[in-house]
């Protein structure tokens, strides 16, 4: 039998709430959403790349989502010392580049996993928590991080509309 990306209840946006309700709401949204765009899908159809030079792929796009949450939450936020899954200082597109059919099932349980680890990870840090940027060092605050991350899968979530009518002309949001 062939393993398909299983359904998806995105949950609702909350409306009304205090400020962390509220950004957590758009940004687990956003995560169902991704996950929404893959379902029922077989990883050959996950693979799917877009059009030539991009390797961009539903599956490609789950496992950059990955390496982007732990990056941001675990590292970052919490300052967690832990590696990246996919990429890797030599082969930085990882998560794109090297997809493959056959390991759509683990590399969604992985996403969801990162999902939740990376939720843990920064459930008592108050949103004024203040970290270094990885990159130049300046400092934000963890209400920055999902405020990015929120934007970070607004980016994606229009390629994965694009990919996914590609593969079956399943459209819609």
């Amino acid at each position: 039998m062939t393993w398909t990306a299983p359904e998806v209840d995105r949950r609702a946006l909350a409306f009304v709430g205090d400020e962390r309700t509220l950004l957590q709401s758009f940004l687990d949204r956003s995560r169902d959403t991704l996950l929404w765009k893959c379902q029922g899908l077989n990883g050959v159809q996950l693979t799917a790349r877009s059009v030539e030079p991009s390797s961009m792929s539903l599956l490609g796009l789950v496992r950059h989502m990955t390496e982007v949450e732990r990056g941001w939450f675990r590292q970052t936020g919490a300052g967690e010392r832990v590696g990246y899954v996919y990429c890797t200082e030599s082969n930085r597109d990882g998560d794109f580049d090297d997809v493959s059919a056959a390991d759509a099932e683990a590399d969604i349980a992985l996403y969801r996993e990162e999902i939740a680890l990376c939720d843990k990870a920064v459930a008592g840090l108050p949103l004024d928590c203040t970290v270094k940027h990885p990159r130049g060092g300046r400092g934000l605050s963890l209400r920055w991080i999902y405020l990015h991350m929120v934007e970070e899968y607004s980016r994606h979530l229009g390629h994965a509309d694009l990919l996914r009518e590609r593969v079956d002309r399943v459209v819609g949001y």
